[in-house]
């Protein structure tokens, strides 16, 4: 398993994956809808797909003496570990505004969606959608991946609109706090985003395995 794993980081992946893991510096851009960063991670991801397909390293993965579940699984881990590296770079950028730039003017005149605990749980369900829409639809047949690419492009757009728009709904506005205010409030969201993150992934892989070991290629 762990060759394989390898494999999919040195040899399958395209190198776009790895340098749109930078786009998580976006979190730093004021005025600007930062969970775009997150779109553009998966936008990354999707390259490697795409070179999966041209390569036909689906097919050199069947001969290789390994399970169709350990294809799917090491195709898991990749995004995962690319999610995660973007992950932590928006974090990182995430928890310096909020301990030492949350009174810049920049950030506190920001009208669009400020960078905080719930911000994170909004790019871990975007993350999540992106491994149960596109990873799982993509092994739906291990070749064709532009309508699930174009559902979670719809889907994951949606969720920006509404990470945009509920901070505005009365009652709703500690969603968008600066710092480290109402931090119950954001761990709260921070934690539902996590959860979503994990059971969206879960599922999606279970229903990849499913739906790959009954392709006959």
């Amino acid at each position: 398993m762990g060759n394989l794993v390898r494999k999919e980081l040195k040899l399958s992946a395209n190198v776009l994956s790895y340098y749109f893991i930078a786009f998580g510096l976006m979190t730093f851009i004021p005025g600007y809808p930062i969970l775009v960063g997150v779109f553009l991670s998966c936008l990354g991801i999707f390259q490697s797909f795409q070179s999966y397909r041209e390569s036909r390293d689906i097919y050199y993965s069947i001969l290789l003496p390994v399970t169709k579940k350990d294809i799917v699984k090491a195709k898991f881990i990749f995004v995962c570990q690319i999610e995660m590296l973007t992950f932590s770079v928006m974090a990182t950028a995430t928890l310096i505004r909020m301990a030492f730039l949350n009174d810049a003017t920049a950030y506190v005149n920001n009208p669009l969606l400020t960078s905080n605990l719930v911000f994170l749980g909004y790019a871990l369900i975007i993350f999540g959608l992106f491994n149960i829409l596109f990873v799982r639809g993509f092994f739906k047949t291990a070749y064709y991946f532009g309508k699930p690419f174009l559902l979670f492009c719809f889907t994951g757009f949606v969720v920006i609109g509404l990470a945009e728009t509920l901070r505005h709904i009365p009652g709703l506005e500690t969603l968008n706090s600066f710092g480290f205010d109402n931090i119950g409030v954001q761990l709260l969201g921070f934690f539902i985003g996590a959860l979503l993150y994990s059971l969206l992934t879960y599922v999606g892989y279970q229903k990849s395995v499913k739906s790959f070991e009954q392709i006959d290629l």
